[in-house]
C-alpha cells in the first residue's frame, strides 16, 4: 500500500480520492494539501486524513511516499521539482506543465532523483481505447489514415469570473488544458508523435476569461492526418473517430469518465459498393482513476519511470505550445 499526499482537494481532487480510498490495495491518501484546509475539514474526516496547508509540510512528512497533484495548472511543474527534491514520487494531473523548457526541466529533476512521475491521461486505461490500439498494431484496421476527435462542454459556464480556471494564463488555447490535451494523448498513443499544427482559437461566448472555441489540424510524423475540436461553451460531448483503409471503430458520448462503448464497422475492400452496418462492443465497467493511480503505485514500488525525456508527456505539452503558436500567427506550425 502506497501513503500518498494530495495536493488540492477541489472538485477532481476530491474524485480522484473517491475513486481509491478505501477501494483500492494498492495506493492511499493519508494527508490532505490545502492552503485553506477549513474548506475541506469535513471531507477530509470523512476521508480518514488529516490535513496541511502546505506541500512542504507534506514533503517533511516521514509517513508520506508519494504526492497527488491536483493544483492549478502553472503550479505543477515547481510543486514536481520540489517532490523530486525530497525524494517523493509524484503524480500530476494533466496537463503536466505548460511549456516545454517546464516540462523538460521537471523530467529532468526526477531522473536525477531517481523518483517515479506520472501524469493523469486516464483515457490510456479505457479498455476500447485499447481495442483500438489493438486493431491497428494487428493491421485488422488497416493504414490508419486519419482520425476525427472533439472534448465539448460548457466548461466557462462552470466557474466565476475571478476563477483560476478563467485565467488565459492558465487556460492557453481554451479547453485544450482541460479537455483537449486527454485526446492528443489518445491520439499519440495510436499514431505516434505530431509533426506539424495548424490551429485557431477564439472567445466568443462570454466578454471575459479564457478562449472558447478552439480546433486544430494535425499532420503525424507517420503521414496520418488528424482534427481536433474543443468548445467549453456548449453541451457536454465527446467523440474520437479512427480510420483506417480496412473500415473504422468511433468511441464518444457525455461522460468520458465511465466505460465506453466502441463503435466498430470494417469493410471488404473486394466489395466496396456493400454498405455493411456498425457494430457496438461493450465493456466491463472500469475505474480508470484508480487503474491509473494504481499504475502509478506498481510503477513506485518497482523503481520504475513512467513520464521520461521525449516521451509523449513531453511532446503534448511541446504540441501545445504548437498551437498556441499557430493560433497566434494563423499559420501552419512544424514541430521540430
Amino acid at each position: 500500500m502506497l501513503n500518498a499526499a494530495i495536493v488540492g482537494l477541489g472538485r477532481w481532487g476530491q474524485n480522484l480520492v473517491n475513486h481509491i480510498q478505501g477501494k483500492s490495495d494498492k495506493i492511499r491518501v493519508v494527508l490532505g494539501v490545502l492552503r485553506h484546509p477549513e474548506n475541506a475539514r469535513g471531507y477530509a474526516q470523512a476521508q480518514g486524513f488529516a490535513l496541511v496547508d502546505s506541500l512542504d509540510k507534506a514533503l517533511a512528512d516521514p509517513k508520506v511516499e508519494a504526492i497527488i497533484l491536483a493544483t492549478p495548472h502553472t503550479a505543477h511543474a515547481e510543486q514536481i521539482i520540489a517532490c523530486a527534491k525530497a525524494g517523493k514520487p509524484v503524480f500530476t494531473e494533466k496537463p503536466f506543465t505548460l511549456t516545454t523548457a517546464s516540462a523538460q526541466a521537471a523530467l529532468r529533476a526526477c531522473a536525477q532523483a531517481k523518483v517515479t512521475l506520472a501524469i493523469g491521461y486516464n483515457w490510456r486505461f479505457q479498455p476500447a481505447l485499447q481495442e483500438i490500439k489493438r486493431a491497428i498494431d494487428s493491421g485488422r484496421l488497416g493504414k490508419l489514415l486519419h482520425m476525427e476527435g472533439n472534448f465539448n462542454g460548457p466548461s466557462v459556464y462552470r466557474v466565476t469570473k475571478d476563477h483560476w480556471r478563467q485565467n488565459p494564463e492558465e487556460g492557453p488555447a481554451g479547453g485544450m488544458t482541460g479537455r483537449g490535451v486527454h485526446v492528443v494523448d489518445a491520439m499519440l498513443y495510436l499514431a505516434g508523435k505530431i509533426d506539424s499544427v495548424h490551429a485557431q482559437s477564439y472567445r466568443l461566448a462570454l466578454d471575459y476569461g479564457t478562449d472558447d472555441t478552439t480546433s486544430m489540424l494535425f499532420k503525424f510524423k507517420s503521414g496520418t492526418t488528424a482534427y481536433l475540436g474543443t468548445i467549453i461553451a456548449t453541451a457536454e460531448t465527446w467523440r474520437l473517430q479512427v480510420c483506417g483503409s480496412r473500415g473504422w471503430m468511433e468511441v464518444g458520448d457525455v461522460q468520458h469518465l465511465t466505460t465506453w462503448t466502441l463503435r466498430t464497422c470494417f469493410f471488404d475492400p473486394a466489395n466496396p459498393y456493400v454498405h455493411p452496418q456498425p457494430q457496438s462492443i461493450t465493456f466491463p465497467d472500469v475505474s480508470t482513476e484508480r487503474l491509473e493511480l494504481e499504475n502509478f503505485a506498481d510503477a513506485v514500488r518497482e523503481k520504475r519511470p513512467l513520464a521520461i525525456a521525449g516521451g509523449d508527456e513531453e511532446h503534448n505539452v511541446t504540441v501545445l505550445e504548437a498551437i498556441l503558436a499557430s493560433a497566434a500567427k494563423g499559420a501552419t506550425v512544424k514541430i521540430s
